[in-house]
């Protein structure tokens, strides 16, 4: 995974896992893989696993089971689509918008090129 430096990396891992989720990839009830795990999957200090999944607890995306692990919520799906769909209105929506007025593309273009992405 290479990490960007505009973000915090455990909100980073936090997408990771969030799209594992939302790609059906980890289903409702799924073992995680542990903090050591992730944390030497993605090559990144165990602190910052630990603090992502805190963050996603918090969320109630997943959940620990004592001594057991960290599994996938059961309305996770719901919970992440809710969690990026905000972070996306409030982070990613203003600079789109403001790049489409400075370099004055018409939303027929963008309709056009969006229906070419969905195929």
């Amino acid at each position: 995974m290479e990490f960007r430096d505009n973000k915090a990396i455990y909100l980073q891992i936090a997408e990771f896992i969030c799209e594992r989720i939302l790609l059906k990839q980890w289903a409702v009830g799924d073992k995680i893989p542990s903090v050591r795990e992730l944390a030497v999957q993605l090559e990144v200090n165990p602190n910052t696993v630990m603090r992502t999944f805190e963050f996603l607890q918090q969320k109630d995306i997943i959940f620990t089971k004592r001594g057991m692990g960290y599994f996938v919520a059961d309305d996770a799906e719901n919970k992440v689509k809710t969690f990026r769909k905000d972070d996306f209105l409030q982070n990613d929506l203003p600079v789109f918008f403001k790049n489409i007025q400075l370099l004055e593309i018409d939303f027929e273009e963008l309709k056009g090129r969006f229906e070419e992405y969905k195929g």
